[in-house]
């Protein structure tokens, strides 16, 4: 994605008038140290007069506001998008709409590449000392030591839109897979929930693990030997010992709590590392806070979640499984004797990067669709403005930025991204037929499958795949929500479009851009919604 810098005027100006004050006020200082040698006769004044530089400064600063308005009268606008298509916001055809929306995304979506590509080298330090020093210690759990032992692989993958240049706002979050090594006596045999009909549409993504006898090992010796770890990992489910996520997590926070006193007196000197545990069910959370002596121009607080994975194969990891997206889908009662601590997630980020990476290279030079992804995530943030907190929460669900990225990577492997349709002017209309996708999966298709398992995935693209995750059955990323949710999400996201250029104005860039305002209760109480 290509890169480019603005002037901030809201810092600039100030700047100059105050080092211009400065320097004429030395000046004078200076001037008059030198006695009655430096007074002009006549009582006439040699230097030059404050009150010059400061007209000349405000000058400067009304020629720079007339130049803004001029601009936005006058410079042309983005191009009509559909005709009277019903998503058509009302005053698309206004000549500021292509100002302001470029406004907010200078000023409130990206992220500048300098402050973002230190937070991730910070992050991959500090990550990397904690890993290697978890790998040194070997195994605290139920098995200290020996071949029967979980422990770190000593590596770690960075995942995520911080990663993948789609990441918005501040660069203060990130997201690390910490690999695990499992003993050379335990192999497993994973299997796909997605064809059970009897479990939830929000579990048919998850997946059950069952320790399995590696290629040459009989099964009663086999049975006896690895007996320490299923006892310490697994759980009985169906009559086998599947692997447990809920033990796993619990042996992994224990074992960085571990790890990271370990290192916390070598990283006094640059940072302060906390780590706070993610209970039962979720992965724990570093925080990383800038230590008073460290005078780096970049001195964020950061937050890393670290999530232990299982690698399957061909660059594929399991992962505990998120929260439930609704209290209906919550896995506390399964069916078929299946338990939800033995439930496992699929994560194929390093599928996703690579798939990413290849439409990256087959894609024209300056082609907008991660801008696009970028501004398709504020708008769902604007959306989200004037609920109340379980609404939002449900909204931000149904439209994650997971979800979001999927429906972009689906319109490029149907459209394809070599097109020119992506340039960056046509930037206005590639951001509402995603808006319009979306609405059709939410209400029309009512399907919106996962870009990677299943058949219809872009296996072909990313590589091969373990055979689990090729013979899975497609994963529907809508499946958990109900109809009504998804109805009230998609009149919300046409009625977030429809009043675009009234939210941007709103909340969005310098205000010199904006020449009115929606009215107070508009900005206090979000903004009611239309009918789709």
């Amino acid at each position: 994605m290509s890169v480019h810098y603005t002037l901030n005027l809201r810092v600039f100006w100030p700047l100059v008038t105050g080092l211009c004050t400065a320097l004429v006020c030395l000046y004078h200082v200076l001037r008059g140290s030198g006695g009655a040698r430096a007074e002009p006769p006549d009582g006439a004044d040699g230097g030059f007069p404050l009150l010059k530089v400061g007209v000349l400064l405000l000058l400067g600063y009304v020629l720079l506001r007339c130049r803004h308005a001029v601009r936005q009268r006058f410079l042309p606008g983005a191009p009509r998008l559909g005709g009277h298509s019903a998503l058509s916001p009302r005053h698309l055809r206004e000549p500021s709409l292509g100002i302001l929306l470029e406004s907010y995304y200078e000023h409130e979506v990206r992220l500048s590449p300098h402050v973002l590509g230190h937070s991730k080298a910070h992050v991959s330090r500090i990550v990397g000392e904690l890993v290697r020093a978890g790998r040194a210690r070997g195994s605290p759990g139920p098995i200290p030591g020996g071949p029967l032992a979980l422990a770190f692989r000593g590596d770690f993958i960075q995942v995520g839109s911080a990663y993948e240049q789609h990441k918005i706002r501040r660069p203060d979050s990130f997201d690390v897979l910490v690999p695990l090594r499992l003993p050379p006596l335990v192999a497993l045999e994973p299997r796909s929930l997605g064809s059970e009909p009897a479990l939830s549409p929000a579990l048919h993504g998850s997946f059950v693990c069952a320790l399995k006898a590696p290629p040459g090992a009989s099964g009663g010796p086999w049975l006896r030997d690895c007996k320490p770890f299923a006892d310490g990992f697994c759980v009985e489910v169906r009559g086998r010992r599947h692997l447990s996520a809920t033990l796993v997590l619990r042996w992994f926070q224990s074992h960085l709590q571990r790890s990271l006193a370990t290192v916390r007196y070598s990283l006094e000197g640059r940072c302060r590392v906390t780590l706070t545990p993610g209970g039962a069910e979720q992965p724990p959370t570093l925080h990383i806070l800038p230590c008073r002596t460290d005078y780096g121009c970049c001195r964020l607080s950061m937050a890393v979640r670290l999530i232990p994975a299982v690698h399957l194969g061909d660059g594929v990891f399991l992962v505990a499984p998120p929260a439930p997206p609704s209290p209906s889908g919550s896995p506390a009662e399964l069916p078929g004797g299946l338990r939800a601590d033995a439930l496992w997630s699929v994560n194929t980020a390093r599928q996703e990067q690579k798939l990413l990476g290849w439409l990256q290279d087959r894609a024209p030079p300056g082609a907008c669709y991660l801008k696009c992804l970028q501004l398709l995530k504020a708008l769902r943030d604007l959306g989200a403005r004037g609920l109340d907190p379980m609404a939002a929460t449900q909204w931000g669900r149904i439209l994650s930025s997971y979800v979001l990225k999927t429906a972009l990577l689906a319109a490029l492997l149907r459209e394809g991204a070599a097109e020119r349709a992506w340039d960056e002017e046509h930037l206005l209309r590639r951001l509402e037929e995603l808006v319009q996708f979306l609405r059709d999966c939410l209400l029309r298709r009512q399907t919106l499958f996962h870009c990677v398992l299943g058949p219809g995935g872009a296996a072909a693209e990313v590589g091969p795949l373990p055979k689990a995750l090729r013979e899975a059955a497609a994963v529907d990323l809508l499946a958990p929500f109900d109809w009504q949710a998804r109805e009230l999400a998609a009149a919300r996201l046409l009625s977030t479009w429809r009043r675009l250029p009234q939210l941007l104005r709103a909340y969005g860039g310098p205000r010199y851009l904006a020449r009115c305002h929606p009215p107070r209760s508009q900005r206090t109480q979000g903004f009611p919604k239309d009918e789709p």
